[in-house]
This record gives C-alpha cells, sequence and structure tokens, in this order.
C-alpha cells in the first residue's frame, strides 16, 4: 500500500482564498468516504471544530452545521457555517455550498478514488471569509491550519482502519 502523503496549496486572489488539497492514505476509499462523511462525529478528531452536526435531510443531500474556531499565530477566527452537501458515493463526490455562516462564500468538492493500493483524495474549496486576511503571512497560516486539519483527517482514517484489523 502507499504511504500517506499531503500537499496543500493555497492561493489568495484579493478576497478570495483558493485551496487545493491531495493526500493519499494507506486505506481503501470505503473507510476513508465513512470518515469524510461522518459529519456527527467530525469534531472528535478535527481539532478545528467545536461542533459538527447533520441538522437536515437524509442519503445523498444533507444539511451540516459546524462551529469551529482557527488560529495560527496572531490570526484567530471563529466560525458558524450551516452548509448544503451533496453526498455521491457511487463517484466518490462530496459537494457542498454555504447556505448561512461566517463566510461571504464557501464553496467545495471533494473527491476520493482508488490509488496504489489506497485512497486518494482531492479538495478543491474555495471562500471569503467576512473577517480581513492578510497577504502573504493569511495564506501561510491558512495552509499550515489546513495541513493540520488534514493530518488529523488522515490520521482518523488509518486508526479506524488498524481498529478494523484487530
Amino acid at each position: 500500500m502507499l504511504p500517506t502523503s499531503l500537499v496543500v496549496e493555497v492561493d489568495k486572489q484579493g478576497p478570495r482564498i483558493i485551496i487545493d488539497v491531495r493526500a493519499r492514505v494507506a486505506a481503501g476509499p470505503r473507510l476513508t468516504w465513512q470518515v469524510l462523511t461522518d459529519y456527527d462525529h467530525m469534531a472528535d478528531y478535527l481539532s478545528l471544530l467545536q461542533s459538527s452536526h447533520v441538522v437536515a435531510g437524509a442519503g445523498p443531500a444533507i444539511e451540516v452545521e459546524q462551529v469551529g474556531q482557527a488560529h495560527r499565530a496572531f490570526l484567530h477566527y471563529t466560525f458558524h457555517s450551516r452548509l448544503a452537501i451533496e453526498l455521491d458515493e457511487d463517484r466518490g463526490a462530496i459537494e457542498g455550498r454555504l447556505i448561512d455562516g461566517d463566510f461571504k462564500l464557501y464553496n467545495f468538492w471533494t473527491h476520493i478514488a482508488t490509488a496504489d493500493g489506497g485512497t486518494l483524495i482531492t479538495h478543491h474549496g474555495e471562500y471569503i471569509p467576512d473577517a480581513w486576511v492578510p497577504p502573504g503571512i493569511g495564506p501561510a497560516l491558512i495552509r499550515a491550519e489546513t495541513r493540520r486539519q488534514y493530518e488529523e483527517l488522515l490520521a482518523e482514517v488509518l486508526k479506524r482502519r488498524d481498529a478494523a484489523s484487530h
């Protein structure tokens, strides 16, 4: 199986923040999907989140409410978001858009696929925060926070993989 790897890119275009992530994890796509879509327990393994819950819908169309805090160096940002999320497990696709919350815009898509005996996660997100993000240092801090989130997510996938093998 392939080793775990993670690449995070952040670009600031005016007020818009663009995040692209490519992560490989030595676990199957079904288990990876379960972790990526376990919205009711995400706050247990993502330190950024204080709470995360499915608040409406079922099946492929759900609404998720999340509250969290991001802080790196001197930047501290508390957020609340309510997201409309479309799940298509057959295609390994998750698409989300902001319904309400502390962003002016937040849209994302995530795709998972089998790769080298494990799973490749590809994520693209675009958002416009309500708070000003300083050029230069802002994207670097967002990159570090995003990396930490994905490291925690990948660790949860591996933890569940290891627990299932015992």
